[in-house]
């Protein structure tokens, strides 16, 4: 089994999903007492937000990719950045380290394809909303991505930063959510993309009148994949 290299805290509690879902999905391939090999790199959550709201994207790019070499002096084999937001700093995390950046974008992007979909709603952080990094990566796909209006992208990103973050979950955030789903899936979505990994714990298929497309399980499942297969 090779070794994977979790880079998290963006939040922790997305990242704590990201090690579940690891282990279980070894698991369930190998069965008995099998867990995944693996190494975790954690940073402060609210010195990443800082450099995000500053726009400060290099520093926060060149502090990633020191983590990412901490995680291969460790021993991983790949790196899995456990975060959506933070993939726009992604080329600097892989030209910092030689081993594989499995990226988030293109893992979720395939699974939309092979749904026979060309139309997705994103949600996320602002950032992940309103800046090209993750759309243009999906357009590279042939997949087109509708993000939601002014106003709904303020909620989205509002009960992620207050909310899922610090582990709040609240039956008043999934209401609205399903509203800006629905209202999106009117409008021409064929699925949804939950492009937070926090989204996750809020948001699952019952909630949503088309497809949704997890981003955090999609990139787990991914990284197990790769510890499984030949070197």
């Amino acid at each position: 089994m090779r070794k994977i290299g979790l880079l998290g805290g963006m939040s922790w509690e997305s990242s704590a999903l990201y090690y579940r879902l690891v282990n279980e999905g070894v698991r369930d391939r190998l069965g008995g007492l099998h867990s995944a090999v693996c190494v975790m790199g954690s940073v402060d959550f609210a010195e990443i937000e800082r450099l995000q709201v500053s726009g400060e994207w290099t520093q926060a790019g060149e502090l990633l990719a020191d983590e990412a070499r901490g995680l291969v002096a460790a021993g991983a084999e790949c790196v899995v950045l456990c975060t959506n937001t933070m993939h726009k700093v992604a080329p600097t995390i892989e030209n910092a380290v030689d081993v594989p950046l499995i990226h988030l974008v293109d893992v979720t992007a395939a699974a939309v394809k092979e749904a026979g979909l060309r139309r997705v709603a994103l949600l996320g952080t602002r950032f992940t909303m309103e800046e090209s990094f993750y759309r243009d990566r999906m357009a590279a796909y042939g997949v087109d991505t509708m993000v939601p209006d002014a106003d709904e992208r303020t909620v989205v990103n509002d009960v992620i930063y207050d909310e899922l973050v610090v582990g709040v979950v609240d039956d008043a955030a999934r209401a609205a959510y399903r509203r800006i789903i629905d209202r999106l899936a009117h409008a021409g979505a064929e699925g949804v993309i939950l492009g937070c990994t926090e989204i996750e714990l809020l948001i699952a298929q019952d909630d949503s009148p088309v497809p949704v497309f997890a981003s955090t399980a999609l990139h787990a499942e991914a990284a197990v994949d790769f510890a499984l297969s030949s070197a």
